[in-house]
């Protein structure tokens, strides 16, 4: 299936990405994690977005999250995002060469989730020692900090 005209400045990001990344936050102890990420289209003016990381040490699943990366075309985007932890993040940004620099639009907590009130993400394509790399930076201000640097990782596109 062909993809939507308003997705070929996203089309770097399609297909499945592994690798690993760090985590820190002033509230818990920082860790290390392996995580995969799948870019996929069905020919409509999105791409679907699904993340999965689990403890580096352990295996243990450690988070989830997933959603849709609207492509609003002259490389504008809208991400919806929804974590099973009850967050939800809707954010806009815009498509730079293979860099995708996202900016929230809101944020809603369920009754139960831990209380966040900002987030930014990041990711980048770039070409490292032969293979395509994706990497990521997320920050959040969340349980009363303030807006803090969160996670780093770095994936490789899968064959």
């Amino acid at each position: 299936m062909d993809l939507h005209p308003h997705c070929e400045p996203l089309a770097y990001l399609l297909g499945t990405w592994t690798g690993a990344g760090v985590g820190d936050y002033p509230t818990i102890d920082r860790f290390a994690y392996t995580e995969e990420v799948t870019f996929g289209h069905v020919g409509k003016p999105f791409l679907a977005y699904n993340q999965r990381t689990r403890h580096a040490d352990t295996g243990q699943p450690l988070h989830a999250e997933a959603g849709y990366l609207r492509a609003l075309g002259e490389n504008q985007v809208e991400l919806v995002i929804v974590q099973p932890s009850g967050i939800v993040e809707l954010h806009h940004g815009e498509v730079r060469g293979q860099t995708l620099a996202l900016e929230l639009d809101a944020v809603h907590v369920t009754p139960t989730a831990k209380s966040v009130t900002d987030v930014q993400r990041e990711f980048r394509v770039a070409s490292v020692d032969d293979r395509l790399v994706l990497s990521y930076d997320m920050s959040m201000a969340a349980v009363g900090q303030p807006m803090t640097h969160h996670l780093h990782a770095e994936l490789t596109q899968q064959p």
